[in-house]
């Protein structure tokens, strides 16, 4: 069975007037391959006439972006003609590759009416060979996302990465890695498979799960082995999970601002490429 190490609480890192908590990278944990990097924004109700999610035009390069709205709503944009409005219950996937320039901020209709508020984004390494791929965006609606339920409809899996008994998911990754949004009702459980030397992403958005008999508390990230086998998660109450696992590309791993490469060398190509206009023009 698949067995905890570590337990890490997300530490808060409020950004403007947005409750934001940061799972990775904290002072505890850094990364756990190939995840990179998670936000935790919300939960908290905004008023009418707000200012929004407030990230304005950005550059990144060499990693992707799985960000997930369980409530409000996101306007993306990017200098690739890409523009939507994901709404509750909907992700975004957007590869970054070689560069692009994006916003992310939330609608007018949002802005003007307020409401709650709560978005989960995920930064996905990319392997060396991916770093300069193509750049793309793709954005689904909660009922374009397929889902499978368990243990008598107690347990919802969101497939967002990777087949689950056969059922297509709602993105096909070329990463050959898992990624769920599980909804749990009181007393919900269910068994996962994980293969041997994969890692394991398990972060716990609300309620408290246990994890083969270990507790883990909202806004908590548990760390695993990597011995695979079975993975029995049961709650006592209402609780959403992010889950994934992957194999770790196990490539060294350079981060600055908003670009993720493999050595120093290619963030100063990062940085020189984006300021020299490389990276494309921001119509806004």
């Amino acid at each position: 069975m698949s067995k905890i190490i570590k337990i890490y609480p997300a530490v808060s890192a409020p950004i403007a007037d947005m409750v934001t908590y940061r799972a990775l990278p904290t002072q505890y944990v850094n990364y756990i391959d190939p995840f990179l990097f998670l936000n935790h924004h919300g939960p908290q109700v905004y008023k009418p006439s707000n200012r929004g999610l407030p990230f304005g035009p950005h550059p990144h390069r060499g990693m992707e972006t799985v960000t997930f709205i369980i409530d409000g709503d996101i306007a993306h944009k990017d200098n690739s003609g890409h523009e939507s409005v994901i709404t509750s219950g909907g992700v975004q996937w957007m590869r970054a590759g070689r560069g692009l320039i994006h916003s992310e901020v939330s609608s007018e209709a949002f802005k003007k009416n307020g409401g709650p508020m709560e978005i989960l984004q995920l930064w996905v390494n990319l392997p060396a060979r991916l770093k300069m791929s193509e750049p793309f965006y793709i954005g689904k609606q909660k009922e374009e996302i397929p889902s499978v339920t368990f243990d008598d409809g107690r347990v919802e899996v969101d497939l967002i990465f990777g087949q689950w008994e056969g059922k297509q998911p709602a993105f096909e990754t070329d990463l050959g890695i898992n990624l769920n949004t599980i909804y749990f009702k009181n007393g919900g459980r269910i068994s996962i498979n994980i293969p041997q030397e994969h890692n394991i992403f398990f972060y716990v958005i609300r309620g408290e799960l246990e994890a083969n008999g270990t507790a883990v508390k909202a806004v908590h990230l548990a760390e695993f082995d990597q011995d695979g086998g079975e993975l029995m998660i049961t709650s006592s109450t209402e609780s959403i999970l992010l889950f994934g696992h992957a194999m770790p590309y196990n490539e060294p791993v350079v981060s600055q601002g908003p670009f993720v490469m493999n050595t120093e060398q290619e963030i100063a190509e990062a940085y020189r490429d984006y300021q020299q206009g490389k990276f494309g023009a921001w119509n806004g």
